[in-house]
């Protein structure tokens, strides 16, 4: 393993994590999360932490699992990566807490393709930044 290069690469897939969450759930699902606001914890923006320590261990351990079965095949290699975690990571985030919670079912396949995009490029960058 390349440390230097696994170093990179999680820490660019962890400022693709915020860049892209914050267009997604900031902007784009903006108006949707508003109408939602009962549903959501009160104190909820003080334990936005979490959610960015959660990335930067996700960003960590989804460039580990990259690198543990590099084949490079280049960003290919990437693009199928992103799609195998991506369904494995969005199918319980999107569709479990459909069936847990009052969410609209809209919202929830919103953030299935949105995870889905998100995992992709994420996969691709790691491709890109780990290659020999």
């Amino acid at each position: 393993m390349n440390i230097k290069r696994f170093i990179w690469a999680s820490l660019a897939v962890f400022a693709a994590f915020e860049i892209i969450d914050t267009i997604v759930h900031g902007i784009i699902l903006s108006k949707t999360y508003a109408a939602l606001a009962d549903l959501w914890r009160p104190d909820m923006m003080s334990k936005m932490w979490l959610m960015h320590l959660g990335s930067f261990i996700i960003a960590f351990l989804f460039t580990y699992i990259f690198i543990r079965g590099y084949e490079n095949k280049g960003l290919a290699e990437g693009v199928r990566y992103g799609l195998i975690i991506g369904l494995f990571m969005n199918i319980p985030y999107a569709f479990y807490e459909y069936a847990m919670y009052p969410l609209p079912l809209s919202l929830c396949l919103q953030w299935f393709v949105y995870g889905m995009i998100e995992i992709i490029i994420c996969g691709i960058i790691v491709a890109a930044i780990y290659k020999k």
